[in-house]
C-alpha cells in the first residue's frame, strides 16, 4: 500500500511538472509570437515617458508614437520646460522630417530612419534588436517576458545595451531601459498606453498638418511678447575637461546671438540664438546627416556639428576635437542652468 502510495506521488508531481513546463513559453515561443504581432497589426498608438539620467538631474519627457503600417511613422516629444511647443519626427512618403511646429521650423534628412539604429519607443526597432542578437538573453518575471540585447546606436558606443520589457497578455512593450557599458540605466522609457487598433486621419502624417498643430496658437501671441521677451543664456554642465574662455554677444537681423568658445581638453564652439517665429510655411532645411535624441530635444548630427532646438532657442554645437559621442553628451547637457 505504501510503495502504491509513492508511486502516485510521484506520477502525480510529475504530472504538475509537465502542466507547468506546458505552460510556460520559451525564448522561441515569445520572438515568434513578436514577429507575428508585428506583421498582422495594421499601426499603433502609444504613449510613454522618457527619462534620461545625464548625471545632473533626472529629466522627463513626454513621447507620443503614431505608426501607420508600412513607413509612416509619427514621433512626438515634449516636456513641460519647453513653452515653445513640441517637436516631432515624422515620415510620411516625401521623406523623414524633424518638425518644430511652433517656430515653423523644419529639417528634412536623407537617411533610413528608423531603420538604420535602434529607437527604444518604437515597436518595430525592439522586435528586430531582438531577431539580430543571437546572444540575446531572455527572462520571465509574473507580469513580463524580458529580453537583454545588444543596441545599435550609431551615433552612440556609449549605450551598447538595453532591457525590453514586454506584457505577457498583450506582447506590447511596458518599459525599456537603455545601459551602459556597466550596465547602468540611462535612459528609461515607460508606456502607459498602447493601442494595437488605431484609427488615423488621412492627413494625419503629412506635413502641413503637423506643422499647423502649434503655430497658430503661438503666433497669436508671440508679437506681444516680443518686446518682454529676454535672452537667456544656456551653459553646458559638462565641458569634457574645458572651460569658457570667450564669450561674444552679437546683434544679428533677427534679433540676439551669443557665440561661446571653450578651450581645454577637447575645444569646441557653442553659438545660441533666439529663434524668430517664421509666420508662413518654409520648406524644410536639407540635412545631410542623421536624428540624435538629446532628450531635451531631437537634434540633427552632421560631420562635426549638432543643430537643435529648445524652448524658442537655436542651437548649434560645433568641435574638431570631440567625438561624436562626446558632441551628443554636451549636447544633452545643454539646459537647465541659466544666466540671464
Amino acid at each position: 500500500m505504501k510503495k502504491m502510495f509513492g508511486i502516485w506521488v510521484v506520477v502525480v508531481f510529475g504530472f504538475i511538472f509537465i502542466l507547468s513546463a506546458c505552460g510556460e513559453q520559451s525564448q522561441e515561443d515569445v520572438v515568434e509570437k513578436l514577429e507575428s504581432n508585428l506583421e498582422s497589426m495594421n499601426g499603433y498608438k502609444a504613449r510613454a515617458e522618457m527619462t534620461m539620467n545625464t548625471g545632473q538631474e533626472d529629466q522627463k519627457y513626454s513621447i507620443d508614437v503614431w505608426h501607420k503600417k508600412k513607413d509612416f511613422y509619427r514621433v512626438e516629444l515634449s516636456n513641460n520646460q519647453d513653452e515653445e511647443g513640441s517637436q516631432i519626427i515624422l515620415k510620411n512618403e516625401d521623406g523623414v522630417f524633424v518638425l518644430s511646429p511652433a517656430l515653423n521650423k523644419s529639417f528634412k534628412f536623407q537617411e533610413e530612419w528608423p531603420e538604420n539604429g535602434s529607437q527604444p519607443y518604437l515597436y518595430q526597432s525592439l522586435v528586430n534588436d531582438i531577431l539580430k542578437d543571437n546572444e540575446a538573453e531572455f527572462d520571465i518575471s509574473e507580469d513580463h517576458y524580458i529580453f537583454e540585447t545588444k543596441t545599435n546606436y550609431q551615433s552612440n558606443n556609449n549605450l551598447p545595451y538595453q532591457e525590453v520589457y514586454f506584457d505577457k497578455k498583450s506582447y506590447t512593450p511596458v518599459m525599456v531601459k537603455v545601459l551602459d557599458k556597466d550596465r547602468n540605466a540611462l535612459v528609461q522609457v515607460n508606456f502607459s498606453e498602447y493601442n494595437t487598433d488605431p484609427t488615423f486621419e488621412d492627413d494625419d502624417f503629412t506635413m502641413e498638418k503637423n506643422m499647423n498643430s502649434e503655430s497658430a496658437d503661438t503666433s497669436v501671441s508671440s508679437d506681444a511678447e516680443a518686446e518682454t521677451d529676454t535672452f537667456s543664456v544656456v551653459y553646458p554642465q559638462n565641458m569634457k575637461g574645458s572651460e569658457l574662455v570667450e564669450e561674444t554677444q552679437l546683434d544679428t537681423a533677427n534679433g540676439e546671438r551669443v557665440i561661446m568658445t571653450f578651450s581645454g581638453d577637447k575645444s569646441f564652439t557653442l553659438v545660441e540664438e533666439k529663434q524668430e517665429v517664421v509666420q508662413t510655411l518654409s520648406s524644410p532645411q536639407m540635412v545631410d546627416g542623421e536624428i540624435v535624441n538629446l532628450g531635451h530635444a531631437i537634434g540633427a548630427l552632421s560631420d562635426n556639428t549638432i543643430e537643435w532646438t529648445n524652448n524658442g532657442m537655436n542651437f548649434i554645437l560645433a568641435s574638431e576635437e570631440l567625438t561624436r559621442e562626446e558632441l551628443i553628451e554636451v549636447a544633452q547637457s545643454v539646459q537647465g542652468k541659466e544666466v540671464k
